[in-house]
């Protein structure tokens, strides 16, 4: 189990460790964990002093956003991109908090980038209460995914663009990309903006009017950003519909094609066969320009073939 802790009195954030901000005063201390470890229940219950409720929450194998006010304090659970690369079926990693006047704990079982810039905005002054801590990881969180989304336009815009039956293979692969993304981290905005807004209405008097605020506006760009993408995963199933469209035109050509060549050398198969067999009796076998009178008459049916199906406009895509 790794982590640190902060005091802070009038704006001013101090870097302690866990021990040192469990036995300090201050008008908030918080508390981040960074652990995957079963022993951080132990040290939250007996350390801490939570009740189990709230341990249990915060150290959850599988979560989803949501936030829940319990007593005089609130549980949140948000969602945000990780330093590592995480699995397909789990693109975002959570951040579980417990929020109470003067005391926040906070626990992540894999890095989450939002967390140093949470630590940033604390150095810099500009968290004094639990509200603006929770606002703070709000607005990091959101901030950090609003340009991933954005690219993930971008490259589906790209694919718009590029639309082509010789990329077909490429261009699948990258809007299968961009679309699992999209699922993903719809999968978690959607339950993650309704839980910023729960947690914006809770009554309380550690949350100000300006916390509020922050949270009604992450909530808003989580919204906006949920909307995106829905519209990507729109997006994304009707270029995959073209271009499955392109790949059976393509195919339906070739198998044009190679139907052509078998109807232009069905016949003369039939004639060179017929004129094969190894029996006496054959028209002309033994005069010496039947070979050439043969081989003319084949041409003259493929040409004649040929000719056909350009007539009916078979050869044009």
């Amino acid at each position: 189990m790794s982590g640190f802790g902060f005091r802070i009195n009038d704006g001013k954030g101090a870097r302690v460790t866990v021990k040192e901000a469990l036995d300090c005063t201050a008008d908030l201390v918080w508390v981040h964990l960074s652990t995957n470890a079963e022993h951080a229940q132990a040290w939250l219950r007996d350390e801490a002093k939570l009740e189990n409720y709230v341990v249990d929450a915060l150290t959850a194998t599988e979560t989803r956003p949501r936030c829940e006010a319990i007593g005089d304090g609130a549980f949140l659970n948000l969602r945000g991109r990780s330093k590592e690369e995480l699995d397909n079926s789990d693109l975002l990693a959570s951040v579980r908090i417990w929020a109470v006047k003067g005391r926040v704990f906070s626990v992540t079982r894999k890095p989450l980038i939002a967390v140093a810039e949470v630590e940033k905005m604390v150095e810099h002054g500009e968290v004094r209460d639990p509200g603006d801590l929770i606002a703070a990881f709000a607005t990091a969180i959101t901030a950090d995914l609003d340009p991933d989304v954005a690219r993930l336009g971008d490259e589906l815009d790209d694919c718009e663009e590029q639309l082509d039956a010789e990329r077909v293979f490429e261009l699948r692969r990258t809007v299968s990309k961009v679309r699992v993304a999209a699922i993903g981290y719809k999968r978690f905005l959607s339950p993650q903006r309704a839980a910023i807004e729960k947690l914006a209405a809770l009554p309380g008097d550690w949350l100000a009017d300006d916390d509020r605020l922050h949270l009604a506006t992450a909530a808003d760009r989580a919204a906006r950003m949920a909307e995106e993408l829905e519209s990507i995963r729109e997006r994304s199933a009707l270029i995959h519909e073209s271009l499955t469209d392109m790949r059976a035109e393509q195919i339906d050509n070739r198998s044009l094609v190679i139907s052509i060549a078998a109807m232009v050398f069905l016949p003369l198969t039939f004639l060179t066969g017929l004129y094969g067999m190894n029996v006496k009796g054959l028209p002309y076998a033994e005069a010496p320009w039947a070979f050439d009178a043969i081989a003319g008459a084949c041409v003259v049916i493929a040409v004649g073939v040929v000719l056909y199906f350009v007539a009916r406009h078979w050869f044009r895509r």
